[in-house]
């Protein structure tokens, strides 16, 4: 039997580890010193999920077509107190795309995660159904979202930070398992892909 007060070497490993966890001391997070590069992070979904993946302890660099979107995501993530860095790109430029690539090299060694999230479609259905006003962008009509709404199980329209934790997940040795599946933060819509 053991004197009250005296913990066994493994007992007072695990107390150790557990004090340490929750003054913070422990490692960030399941990403931690992983090197995760962003493609169109600077608003939006994008930035959802770079701010997701430096809370969780990555190394982010983000990018987007306009210095000044960079300039300001920057400034916003290393205020809080996140590693972030970042480099305008256009992904439909070689040239571009080598130094976003340089920059994640240049500065952190490599790159473990790569999120490729520049893209555009405003439009939910039948692509072929898509008019030339969904092509150029506006989506804020309010009949057509509460039209969308009505078709999900959730009954609201996502958020980027509803995307942003399954994309750490998905990044994280958690997620070592998965392959090959398609994810669909879609609010309960039905999708087929």
């Amino acid at each position: 039997m053991r004197k009250a007060g005296l913990l066994p070497a493994s007992c007072a490993r695990a107390w150790r580890s557990v004090r340490m966890a929750s003054s913070g001391m422990a490692r960030r997070g399941q990403l931690a010193n992983k090197v995760a590069l962003v493609t169109a992070s600077t608003d939006g979904i994008g930035f959802a999920i770079a701010r997701r993946l430096a809370r969780d302890g990555a190394h982010v660099v983000i990018s987007s077509r306009k210095q000044q979107n960079v300039d300001r995501a920057v400034a916003a993530l290393q205020g809080e107190g996140l590693s972030v860095a970042g480099t305008v790109c256009h992904v439909g430029k070689a040239e571009d795309r080598k130094r976003l690539v340089a920059t994640a090299v240049n500065l952190h060694g490599g790159i473990d995660i790569l999120v490729s999230n520049a893209a555009v479609n405003p439009f939910f259905g039948n692509l072929m159904d898509v008019t030339e006003e969904v092509w150029d962008k506006l989506w804020m009509d309010k009949a057509r979202e509460e039209s969308i709404k009505e078709t999900m199980q959730i009954r609201r329209i996502g958020k980027p930070d509803d995307c942003a934790g399954i994309v750490s997940f998905l990044c994280s040795e958690d997620a070592s398992y998965i392959t090959g599946e398609t994810v669909v933060v879609g609010g309960g819509s039905p999708s087929r892909l």
